[in-house]
């Protein structure tokens, strides 16, 4: 489940690259589509349209992570158009690094045993994916520096949700989903241009990317992630990159030679020891 869940989400970056709407609206689409989805699934996993939180300070944190969240997908989304999938996907994965550093900062967490190890194999790859990259040569590193602070977002996403205690994944997804959904209007009015889909392509395409990706991606990876231990756990979460890497090769032409695929490894075998560190 967690494998398949990474993987589907893995699609999302193509989503993306496919629309023709703004960042914010594709974000807005995304969640809007996928909340009636989460509300059947609800009353036939529950039988109640109702999300009932289990502490009152649920909905806060949600919100909070939502924010952050919503900042990481729009930031993301307007990388899209400027560097490769490649890079855009591995970047933002590059989260955990940050969550180990926030707790640190924040909850005076103390990292992990090996962290020190897993940050610098990790930026040495990123670095090397950006210097090796068309983007260095062509002066549009803009795309990576994006996806860096992207990936600080989704970071604050998931140190708040890591601090949920036993609410309910349904739950949790259901609301961030919805708040994603609100705090994406603001930046969708401001970007301007044409918010509503106006082919049936752009409606299927919007529509799979809530169904596989918000829907099916995000509540699979919810469940799978305490099912399992947590170097499967860390190999698993790594089918979301590679998936939008291949794809990316196959649909945009984005091969990457072999210095690239070097550092890519490079890099995901630094996510690997970071996501290591955090799902103990």
């Amino acid at each position: 489940m967690l494998a398949f869940g990474a993987m589907l989400i893995g699609f999302a970056p193509i989503f993306v690259k496919w629309s023709l709407l703004s960042p914010s609206a594709i974000l807005f689409w995304r969640m809007l589509l996928a909340l009636p989805l989460l509300i059947i699934f609800n009353y036939v996993v529950n039988k109640q349209f109702l999300f009932r939180v289990k502490n009152k300070n649920t909905i806060f944190y949600t919100a909070l992570a939502s924010l952050a969240f919503t900042t990481d997908l729009i930031l993301w989304h307007a990388s899209m158009s400027i560097t490769s999938v490649s890079n855009a996907t591995i970047i933002v994965n590059s989260a955990p690094i940050f969550v180990a550093i926030l707790a640190f900062l924040i909850f005076k967490e103390k990292p992990a045993k090996g962290f020190g190890i897993s940050f610098l194999t990790t930026y040495i790859g990123i670095i090397g994916l950006i210097i090796f990259s068309n983007n260095f040569t062509s002066g549009r590193v803009f795309g990576d520096i994006l996806c860096m602070i992207a990936a600080i977002g989704y970071a604050v996403y998931l140190l708040v949700i890591s601090r949920l205690g036993k609410e309910t994944s349904l739950n949790i997804i259901f609301y961030t989903t919805f708040f994603c959904c609100l705090f994406s209007i603001l930046p969708m009015i401001y970007d301007g241009g044409n918010h509503i889909p106006t082919s049936h392509f752009e409606w299927t395409n919007l529509f799979l990317m809530a169904f596989l990706c918000q829907f099916g991606g995000q509540f699979l990876i919810t469940i799978g992630i305490g099912k399992v231990s947590a170097s499967n756990g860390s190999i698993g979460l790594l089918m979301q990159p590679l998936t939008a890497t291949i794809l990316a090769a196959f649909i945009f032409s984005e091969i990457l030679n072999l210095i690239q695929i070097l550092f890519v490894l490079i890099t995901l075998i630094g996510i690997y020891l970071a996501r290591l560190s955090i799902i103990k």
